[in-house]
């Protein structure tokens, strides 16, 4: 069974924005996939900076790492 749910990374504690129905103790695999905007906003400083090729192409390949795992 596969569920999608937004989660918020808090002192080393990855907590789920919605209930899962899940038993006390059951172990899930869990995927990570980071908001791009976020992840732009780190690689950039500031979304509304200028943002040359060569940088788009650095951040795909980070993208590109990023989804290995």
């Amino acid at each position: 069974m596969e569920i999608v749910v937004e989660a918020v990374y808090e002192k080393g504690i990855l907590k789920p924005l919605k209930k899962l129905d899940l038993k006390e103790g059951e172990k899930v695999r869990i995927k990570i996939e980071r908001d791009l905007d976020k992840i732009l906003e780190e690689y950039c400083g500031i979304i509304e900076s200028k943002i040359t090729l060569k940088d788009i192409e650095k951040l795909r390949g980070e993208v590109r790492e990023w989804r290995k795992f």
